[in-house]
């Protein structure tokens, strides 16, 4: 979220504050930060599996380096498949390191080497707070932190950011085959969680019930809900069993154990913290949370006048519903982005998620407003979840770990909310709408197409799934195979080289039934009619997993949807399906009505505003919803608008002004738009 577009809304009520009617601008988005995930015991985490042993896996297969390494290192090769399986779904990456430094199927840590190969090029770019120009995000400067290690001595690597080193010294094997050699990397995880057995005085039992504490200090962890949290996350997968084919081909399996319950050790060791929630954490039991509060205080501006930051205290849900919950990345470090949060003079967000372990940080109550999603509108009206990572750095992975922590969340949350768990209403950043024409080429892409949106709603237990038959069907439900769906992408880097190859939840759309016919336009990207590119950041021509669109026509092994004014095609052959039938609702406009007004918020009438609270207008996007179009229905409201204006620690000043309008959102191109209900006709389909 730290910029992954490159630039940011900076126009009056373009940014995260709507702007009042004197000088007095706010222009905070979401240019703060974004990532992802640990913990869910749901029938959803993983496919059930038939109970029956597989055969002797091939040699050189990668179930085999699991089992010899299982054997060698007496560890139980279960707990070794779980383990591996939380750190990177048995993926090895290709020998690319993930964020916190981790290499292999075992996630085999060493921060410093992965710095030095990374170059620390990477930026992104995060709004200046004032909402008077764009500036870089060094994230060289935020991964110092990592490089030291809070509380630690200055230059340090922690302890559980180095492993590798220490499966070296175990193994004998070269470091720079253990970060790039799986079945090696295999061998030095399973060595790490022997030695961890050992050192909690325990045996090399056959029963992965005993491994509990070692499955623990495996997981890096300081604290020990954290440390115990992974090893619940990696006992509910040994419960389940899981099945899936590897970024490089591999077929691995691992048998379900469902009457399997922890046993010896604790979730403990030497630099581990004992202790619970600091502060009012509003999450999950289970799910390792801590409260790190955003800054919430006045501040000196450089003309002498004072502001505040770095959100609004307000009273949701008296004062106002959430409806939304975004999906953000960090594009940085973890103790990046958890420092930042503590700066009054910055954006905010309600929880941080930490990729090697999926432990979760709180920084503002759920009833509070972040300035995280670059739209006001939205912001009054949701929560936001930031996920460590970077949207260009696909390998720079999200681990398995940080899903579930985040799938865990969520669920929560909606629960909490009565918020409905589909792509309507749990947004990725990338989905938020501009709220003037000026600002939709700032709005930021994040988390990008290789999020993996039909994994994470398995875990929320809301998989995507085909709703009747293509016979008479209207509507569709993108569905890609994410592990084999691959298209190039480009601009990961400064190389001008196409993205490293990588599974990706979206898919391109073009203007006729042809590969090499032009991608669509997004009039609002690029005014001046240039379609739109394969950019790694360019959503104008991009529909991804979840998301669903009117069926406008079928050819061959093409389909077309109605997206962003015109009909739009994507491949979707029936051996390689990328979108599935649905069933739901549609708008088309009212007879009459002509072209359809497009907006990027839902304010009400000006009649609606008492006098103390200025009239906020609404301008119309570069869209229209035409004559004969059809596009499927989101959330259904009246027009409101949240005024807090005023440093209030109480949060009693927020006032919610209600309208009579009614609006209707609707999944209009990649990002989500909103319609007059006046305007349209809703019919089911």
């Amino acid at each position: 979220m730290f910029g992954s577009s490159g630039s940011l809304p900076r126009s009056p009520g373009g940014g995260s504050r709507p702007a009042a009617p004197s000088s007095r601008r706010r222009g905070r988005t979401a240019a703060g930060i974004c990532a992802a995930a640990l913990l869910l015991q749901t029938a959803a985490a993983a496919p059930v599996l038939a109970s029956a042993r597989p055969a002797e896996p091939p040699a050189g297969s990668l179930q085999g380096a699991f089992q010899r390494a299982a054997e060698r290192y007496e560890v139980p090769r279960s707990v070794l498949l779980g383990v591996s399986y939380l750190q990177s779904r048995w993926d090895g990456h290709a020998g690319a390191a993930s964020v916190s430094g981790g290499y292999g199927p075992m996630h085999l840590t060493d921060l410093r080497t992965a710095l030095a190969e990374s170059g620390e090029h990477h930026h992104g770019g995060a709004e200046d707070p004032r909402g008077d120009a764009a500036r870089p995000l060094d994230v060289a400067g935020l991964s110092e932190t990592a490089r030291a290690g809070e509380g630690r001595e200055a230059g340090r690597v922690p302890e559980r950011l180095r492993t590798l080193p220490e499966a070296a010294e175990l193994t004998g094997i070269a470091a720079e085959r253990l970060r790039e050699d799986p079945a090696a990397n295999i061998a030095g995880g399973a060595a790490l969680l022997a030695q961890a057995q050992r050192e909690l005085g325990l045996p090399a039992s056959e029963d992965p019930a005993d491994w509990f504490g070692a499955v623990a200090a495996y997981s890096g962890a300081d604290d020990e809900s954290a440390a115990a949290a992974f090893a619940e996350e990696v006992f509910s997968v040994l419960r389940r069993g899981a099945r899936r084919v590897t970024d490089a081909g591999q077929p691995v399996e691992l048998e379900p154990s469902p009457a399997l319950r922890p046993g010896g050790g604790r979730a403990s060791g030497p630099g581990v913290r004992a202790g619970a929630p600091d502060g009012p954490v509003e999450c999950p039991a289970k799910l390792s949370c801590t409260w790190q509060p955003a800054a919430y205080e006045r501040w000196e501006k450089e003309d002498g006048s004072t502001d505040y930051g770095n959100h609004d205290r307000a009273r949701r849900p008296a004062v106002g519903a959430v409806d939304y919950l975004v999906v953000h990345d960090v594009e940085g470090y973890w103790n990046g982005a958890t420092s930042l949060i503590e700066n009054p003079d910055y954006v905010s967000w309600h929880y941080t998620l930490r990729s090697s372990d999926g432990h979760v940080a709180q920084h503002l109550r759920t009833r509070d407003v972040g300035w995280h999603a670059g739209n006001w509108y939205v912001n009054a009206r949701s929560v936001g979840l930031e996920h460590e990572g970077f949207l260009t750095k696909p390998d720079a992975w999200y681990t398995e770990a940080m899903y579930r922590s985040s799938a865990r969340l969520v669920r929560y949350l909606a629960k909490k909310y009565d918020i409905p768990l589909d792509r309507q209403h749990v947004l990725g950043h990338d989905n938020v709408p501009g709220t003037t024409p000026s600002a939709v080429r700032g709005m930021h892409t994040d988390p990008g197409p290789y999020w993996d949106w039909a994994h994470y709603f398995r875990l929320l237990g809301a998989p995507f799934g085909p709703e009747g038959s293509w016979r008479g069907a209207q509507m569709v439900t993108i569905l890609p195979d994410y592990d084999a769906h691959r298209p190039v992408y480009t601009r990961c880097d400064d190389s001008g080289d196409p993205c490293a190859p990588h599974g990706s939840a979206a898919v391109r759309l073009h203007t006729a039934p042809d590969p090499d016919a032009p991608l669509v336009k997004d009039i609002g990207l690029r005014p001046d009619g240039d379609p739109s590119t394969t950019g790694v950041n360019d959503t104008g021509a991009r529909a991804t997993t979840g998301q669903q669109y009117a069926l406008a026509g079928r050819d061959g092994d093409w389909t077309a949807i109605w997206y962003l004014g015109r009909k739009a095609w994507f491949h979707n052959p029936a051996d390689r399906p990328t979108a599935v039938p649905a069933r739901g609702r549609i708008v088309t406009p009212k007879e009459g009505r002509g072209p359809v007004a497009v907006y990027g918020r839902a304010y009400p009438e000006a009649g609606a505003y008492p006098e103390d609270v200025p009239v906020q207008d609404i301008e119309r996007l570069p869209y229209e919803l035409k004559a004969g179009q059809r596009y499927v229905v989101g959330l259904r409201t009246r027009g409101s608008f949240l005024w807090a204006q005023s440093y209030d620690p109480s949060g009693g000043k927020a006032v919610v002004v209600h309208g009579e309008r009614r609006y209707v959102q609707v999944q209009f191109g990649h990002r989500v738009a909103i319609v007059d209900a006046r305007d349209v006709r809703v019919t089911t389909v």
